[in-house]
């Protein structure tokens, strides 16, 4: 299986050393979980252009500091790829930011959040890996979220701050979650720091970084999203 990383946005230059891109945390996580699979990004932050959609047997998007209402070179053309392969049916996965432009290409709508930055541990009920609905803690980092769902699409994760957390659509095989399955406890903690001492987030909430750890939970049910996809084509 070759899935398309599609780079929304980098890591802050001062933790690449340590922590590389948002690509690599995702295909190092998903690899022991896909080993049938091979990875290749496609940075359209920084002004690569994406091929078909047909190119990969599945496409991830990835956060990014920019919001998906930005006058970017690179935002108009990602959704007009979005709508492309969600016409053909090509497994899509988004977070954070890959979430939100999956909605607005596809007719929903993202706005900052009134309730301000969500960040830390968010805990959310959600009906993703199958079985009862149950609460589990995701890291989180955002203020956009979407405020309208797109039509065809279904909650299947929420939060009493975030109502449209994780949606799975009817027509498409598309998966997006709001929060960052991808980020560990260190690096969320030292993404809050740098992004602190910079003043690059203006009121981002101090002491943030949660004291519990995440698990590969959300990591599993994107691999097993993506196990799906592979199995039925």
């Amino acid at each position: 299986m070759n899935i398309g990383i599609i780079e929304c946005g980098p890591v802050p230059e001062a933790l690449r050393g340590t922590y590389v891109s948002y690509p690599a945390m995702f295909a190092a996580q998903l690899a022991p979980l896909l080993p049938f699979a091979s990875f290749e990004t496609v940075s359209v932050v920084n002004g690569e252009t994406l091929t078909a959609p047909e190119a990969q047997d599945a496409w991830l998007l990835t956060g990014s500091r920019h919001g998906v209402y930005d006058d970017l070179p690179w935002i108009a053309p990602l959704k007009d790829f979005i709508r492309a392969a969600a016409g053909v049916r090509r497994p899509l996965v988004g977070v954070c930011f890959g979430h939100q432009i999956l909605a607005e290409a596809l007719g929903g709508q993202v706005e900052k959040a009134p309730v301000g930055w969500r960040v830390g541990l968010e805990r959310y009920t959600t009906t993703l890996g199958g079985g009862a609905e149950r609460t589990v803690a995701m890291p989180a980092f955002h203020q956009d979220q979407v405020v309208v769902p797109p039509p065809g699409s279904e909650v299947v994760a929420s939060s009493p701050a975030c109502a449209y957390a994780a949606l799975r659509y009817a027509y498409a095989p598309i998966l997006s979650v709001q929060f960052h399955p991808e980020f560990s406890r260190p690096y969320l903690a030292d993404l809050i720091d740098v992004l602190a001492k910079q003043d690059a987030a203006p009121g981002l909430p101090p002491d943030a970084a949660p004291d519990e750890a995440g698990d590969d939970t959300g990591m599993r049910w994107i691999a097993g999203f993506l196990a799906e996809q592979w199995a039925a084509a």
